[in-house]
C-alpha cells in the first residue's frame, strides 16, 4: 500500500500545519446554519484540502456527497447529482456537498453547469464545500463572492520533515539526513509528493526531482518497474515517474511488444494497456481529471516479478521493421500505378479500391499484369489475412 493512503489521516488532530484553517473550517460547520454562505478552501495541491472536507464531515455526522470539475460542468449533470440531495433531506439525512477543483470548472466545456452551482451557492439549504488550487483567476469572481474564502498554505519544511522522520521510524526504514531534507524541500509542502518520493526511495529507485521533470529517464523507470521486489515498490515507482500520462502509455506498450514474452503473458499485459488507454481517452474527452489518479492503479497490474521485459522506445522486431520497410515500397508502387490508371487519388484508391482488389484477387475472379515485387507483396497480403 503506498504510505500516502496508508498514513492518510484519520482525524483533524492527525493532520499537520494549517491550524487556523483547521479551526475556521471547524467554527463554520458547528455554526452553520440554512444560507450560510459556502466555504472555499483554497490551497496548492497535497495540502490536505480533501482529507479536511472529509474528516470534518464525518466528526459532524454528516454524509459527504463529492464532485468534481467535470460534473459541475455540465447542468443536467449537476441536477442529476444533486436534485435527490436538496430535495429529500429528510430520508437522506444530514448532507453536506464538496465540490473539488472548482477553479477548473469554466471555459468552453461549461454546458450551463457554473450558472446553476451559483444559483445553489446563493441559496444553499446544506452545506457547501468547494476547493480550488487557486483563486486569482477572474473566472472565480463569482464564486468568490458567493462564498467564504479559507486559505491554506504549503507545509512547512520543520513539519514535513518531523512527520516524514516519524513514517520512516515507522516503517522500519531510514534515509541519509542530506537526501531526507532534499525530499522536504523538493515537496514544496506537498505531503503527498513527499510521501510518494520517500516510499520511491527506500523501494531503490532514485525518483526525478520536479527540476528534471522533462528530462526523466523514462528507461530506468520502466525496467525498474519490471525488476521491482513488490507490488508496492513497483507502485511507487509508477507514482514517481512524472510524465505525461499517454507517453506513460506509450512506454509500457511498445516495451512490451517488443519483448519476448509468451502468448498469455503478452495478452494479459497488452488488455491491461488497453485499459488504460480506455480511462485516458475517457479522461480527455470527458476532462474528468480526478480519473487520473486511477492510471497508476491499472498500470501497476502489469508487474510480475522477474518478468522479461524491457525498455523499447517504440521499436519494432528487425524482420518485422524490414518487411514494412519493403512490402511498403512495393504497395506504394502499386497504388501509384493504379491509381493513376483510376483517374483516382493514391489515397482514395489505397482507402476504397485495394481492399476489394485483394478479395478479388483472392477468389481468383480477376487477373492482373503486376510485376514479380507486386504479385509478391499482394499474396503476402492474402496469406495474412487468412
Amino acid at each position: 500500500m503506498m504510505w500516502s493512503e496508508k498514513y492518510r489521516p484519520k482525524s483533524l488532530l492527525e493532520m499537520i500545519g494549517n491550524e487556523e484553517a483547521k479551526e475556521s473550517f471547524v467554527k463554520w460547520v458547528a455554526n452553520w446554519t440554512r444560507g450560510a454562505k459556502p466555504i472555499l478552501l483554497v490551497g496548492p495541491p497535497g495540502v490536505g484540502k480533501t482529507t479536511m472536507a472529509l474528516l470534518v464531515a464525518k466528526q459532524f455526522g454528516y454524509d459527504l456527497v463529492s464532485l468534481n470539475a467535470s460534473d459541475v460542468r455540465n447542468k443536467q449533470r449537476l441536477e442529476e447529482i444533486l436534485n435527490p440531495a436538496l430535495g429529500n433531506l429528510g430520508l437522506l439525512g444530514k448532507i453536506m456537498i464538496f465540490v473539488d477543483e472548482v477553479d477548473g470548472i469554466h471555459g468552453r466545456a461549461d454546458f450551463g453547469g457554473v450558472s446553476a452551482l451559483l444559483q445553489i451557492l446563493k441559496e444553499p439549504t446544506v452545506p457547501i464545500v468547494l476547493a480550488a488550487n487557486s483563486e486569482s483567476s477572474d473566472k472565480m469572481k463569482d464564486i468568490r463572492k458567493a462564498s467564504v474564502t479559507i486559505r491554506m498554505m504549503p507545509i512547512p519544511p520543520r513539519l514535513l520533515r518531523l512527520y516524514l522522520e516519524s513514517i520512516l521510524q515507522k516503517e522500519g526504514e531510514s534515509l541519509r539526513v542530506g537526501t531526507l531534507i532534499k525530499l522536504v524541500l523538493d515537496s514544496r509542502g506537498d505531503i503527498r509528493s513527499m510521501l510518494n518520493s520517500a516510499q520511491a526511495l527506500v523501494g531503490g529507485f532514485e525518483p526525478q526531482t520536479e527540476k528534471s521533470f522533462e528530462t526523466t529517464d523514462v528507461e530506468s523507470a520502466v525496467n525498474a518497474f519490471f525488476k521491482a521486489r513488490s507490488r508496492d515498490e513497483a507502485m511507487a515507482i509508477l507514482f514517481s515517474l512524472r510524465m505525461d500520462p499517454q507517453e506513460k502509455i506509450n512506454a509500457f506498450y511498445s516495451s512490451i511488444i517488443t519483448s519476448h514474452l509468451s502468448k498469455n503473458d503478452m495478452s494479459e499485459m497488452l488488455d491491461i494497456v488497453s485499459e488504460a488507454d480506455i480511462l485516458y481517452g475517457r479522461i480527455m474527452r470527458e476532462q474528468q481529471w480526478r480519473l487520473l489518479r486511477y492510471l497508476d492503479s491499472i498500470l501497476v497490474k502489469l508487474y510480475r516479478k522477474d518478468a522479461a521485459v524491457r525498455y523499447s522506445q517504440y521499436n519494432l522486431p528487425w524482420p518485422l521493421i524490414t518487411r514494412l520497410r519493403w512490402d511498403g515500397k512495393a504497395i506504394k508502387d502499386l497504388e501509384t500505378a493504379l491509381s493513376r490508371r483510376m483517374h483516382v487519388s493514391r489515397s482514395s484508391f489505397a482507402t476504397f479500391y485495394l481492399p476489394y482488389l485483394l478479395r478479388c484477387v483472392k477468389n481468383k475472379t480477376l487477373e492482373m499484369d503486376l510485376d514479380p515485387a507486386q504479385t509478391e507483396v499482394i499474396q503476402k497480403e492474402l496469406s495474412s489475412a487468412k
